[in-house]
């Protein structure tokens, strides 16, 4: 006796799914649950987000000195931001400079570091928890340390200088020539360790054979860092890069705690120009001129970053 096997049904598809829950009405419902779990987020998102940056855009275009009526002056307010403000320029030049400055540094310390802790040796997980403890410390309660140690009385910098050299050093935060630097050095201590867990990520995940057979063929440690290491890490370097320079573009909690962005303006970037002139001089109108023209400054350096990329980022 014979017996015809069983056909099985074809599987069915994820469309052919959809498309009968959406027939039984069951689409429709998840589309509305959806909407209701997603209704605190998206009224937050639009009334904290979306409707402050709109009026920022629109009280760029107005005269608003808080007390009193707003007045509609069109372009006035950035026309006499690039052309008539004597700061803003000045401003500019030292936010350029602490991002050049910061960049690099923070770059080389994260990966010089994430190297040496991919590398065999002891206590590397202990050694990553310290070096990145910084980047989740309040930086206010960061900044407020340094300005001790920066004093130039009895901060532990200077009786370093003291003990060693049998002066007290540089006046860190009293002079312009070393006012910035020491912004600069006190922001790459705090901020390094995030680059520094992006790197060792990416380096962990380059495959061992290609090390092996690199080995085998004779090469050094500096020509695997150099044709392997160095290559299949630069999505993880491009990544860090545009992280790290837009945050860097928008310092304020550095200058401001440390040095108020003196001596006179030698430290004020423009997040604290934008900061003094509408939360001490009440200019709100002018304050949003200054913080769109950071926006667009940031968007056309990350552009530029963006079409560079295919130069010098491999992802294979």
């Amino acid at each position: 006796m014979t017996t015809t096997p069983t056909q099985v049904p074809p599987p069915t598809t994820v469309p052919e799914v959809l498309h009968k829950a959406r027939r039984r009405g069951v689409g429709r419902s998840d589309r509305f649950a959806a909407l209701g779990f997603l209704a605190p987020n998206l009224l937050g998102f639009a009334c904290f987000t979306i409707l402050p940056i709109g009026a920022s855009l629109v009280l760029s275009f107005f005269e608003w000195p808080l007390i009193g009526e707003a007045t509609f002056t069109g372009l006035q307010n950035f026309i006499t931001l690039f052309t008539a403000d004597p700061v803003f320029w000045q401003v500019v030049g030292n936010t350029f400079y602490f991002v050049g400055v910061y960049v690099v540094l923070n770059l080389i310390v994260a990966l010089s570091l994430a190297l040496w802790l991919t590398s065999n040796v002891r206590w590397k997980g202990f050694l990553r928890f310290v070096f990145f403890l910084p980047v989740v410390s309040p930086i206010v309660a960061n900044a407020v340390v340094w300005r001790l140690l920066y004093n130039q009385d009895d901060g532990l910098i200077a009786w370093f200088f003291q003990t060693f050299t049998g002066t007290s050093g540089p006046n860190w935060l009293g002079t312009s020539e070393w006012a910035m630097p020491a912004v600069i050095i006190m922001s790459v201590w705090a901020g390094f360790g995030y680059n520094m867990i992006i790197f060792i990520a990416g380096i962990e995940g380059i495959q061992k054979t290609l090390y092996e057979a690199a080995e085998i063929d004779g090469a050094g440690w500096w020509r695997r860092l150099r044709s392997i290491t160095l290559p299949m890490l630069t999505p993880s370097v491009f990544f860090a890069t545009v992280m790290t320079v837009i945050s860097s573009l928008q310092v304020f909690a550095q200058p401001f705690i440390l040095t108020g962005g003196g001596p006179g303006s030698s430290t004020t970037t423009l997040v604290f120009y934008l900061y003094q002139q509408g939360f001490q001089g009440y200019e709100m109108g002018y304050a949003s001129s200054i913080a769109w023209s950071l926006f667009l400054l940031i968007m056309v350096i990350t552009f530029v970053q963006f079409r560079s990329q295919k130069r010098w980022v491999h992802y294979s």
